[in-house]
């Protein structure tokens, strides 16, 4: 049983506030720190996690308790501009490469302190973009990729629309507006209204948080990038690619041509849209540990070879 109730998400449960025991930390980034939590020493290895566009480290905290039990070391990270992690107000400092240099530079400080041990690379969303670009630069510094709830290509469809009007909603009046005029647009979707109030007030708290030249920044980012499936298959890193059975962003069809594609492991999440840390987290815990546990062991010096 997770932390803070059912098997699966349930209209009471805590969600991104779901208790879990790990610390605040920080690392060095390209733009200055990186926050993250970090749930300490696991024996079976660690497990590095970004989230996507406007998300946070806390959309992972109903893994966190499971997966620290089961033996992982799970850090998660705020990307730069996100949260509690400060970004410069540029909205070319948000470019993929970039993103991806950070989240390079966090998983070098993990595989320094062990060195030996394996370590898994999970990227949600727009994050799985980011770790996408990041296994392609440097393939021998992880052990293998999760590809959450993340697509092929550039995002495209009904959630791309409604990025088209972030740029001027952000010019007539800042961030605020952008999460104002997201709160109206929630009324009309019932999954909204099963949100407790106290995950809304801190969805809104961090969203706020959000910086003008970040959401700018990675909304390009995010609609431009190109199809890099074929770099990916060619770095011959293990990758795991699980959404869920009804994701409303790349569509399931679109994510399991990408599995077919990289000849990686698929997953369908079922009773999922595009949030299955939250929304399954019961089921996400299970694929990624039994995932990771099948990952074939490998010294960082073969990694290197």
């Amino acid at each position: 049983m997770l932390p803070g109730g059912s098997e699966e998400t349930a209209p009471d449960d805590l969600r991104q506030l779901t208790r879990y025991d790990a610390a605040p930390v920080s690392f060095p980034g390209g733009a200055g720190p990186l926050a993250a939590l970090d749930t300490g020493a696991g024996a079976r290895g660690t497990v590095l996690m970004i989230a996507g566009f406007t998300g946070t480290k806390e959309d992972f905290a109903p893994l966190l308790a499971p997966l620290s039990a089961a033996g992982w070391r799970v850090v998660v990270l705020d990307q730069r501009g996100q949260y509690e992690s400060p970004g410069p107000d540029d909205p070319e400092a948000y470019t993929v490469d970039l993103l991806a240099a950070d989240l390079l530079g966090v998983a070098r400080v993990l595989r320094e302190e062990g060195p030996d041990a394996p370590l898994h690379l999970l990227g949600h969303s727009f994050g799985g973009i980011v770790a996408r670009a990041a296994v392609v630069a440097d393939p021998g510094l992880v052990d293998s990729l999760t590809l959450l709830a993340s697509g092929p290509a550039g995002l495209t469809g009904p959630r791309a629309e409604l990025l088209e009007h972030l740029a001027p909603l952000l010019a007539a009046g800042g961030v605020r507006l952008v999460h104002e005029t997201l709160e109206q647009l929630a009324l009309t979707d019932p999954r909204s209204q099963d949100v407790p109030v106290a995950v809304r007030e801190f969805l809104a708290t961090r969203f706020l948080a959000n910086t003008e030249a970040g959401l700018t920044g990675m909304a390009a980012a995010m609609t431009e990038e190109p199809d890099r499936v074929a770099e990916l298959a060619a770095t011959g890193v293990p990758v795991l690619v699980a959404h869920g059975d009804a994701d409303d962003a790349w569509t399931p069809a679109a994510q399991t041509d990408m599995a077919r594609r990289l000849g990686a492991r698929h997953e369908v999440l079922t009773g999922s849209v595009h949030s299955p840390a939250i929304e399954v987290p019961a089921q996400t815990v299970r694929v990624l540990d039994d995932f990771w546990a099948a990952v074939p062991a490998r010294t960082h010096q073969e990694a290197d070879a």
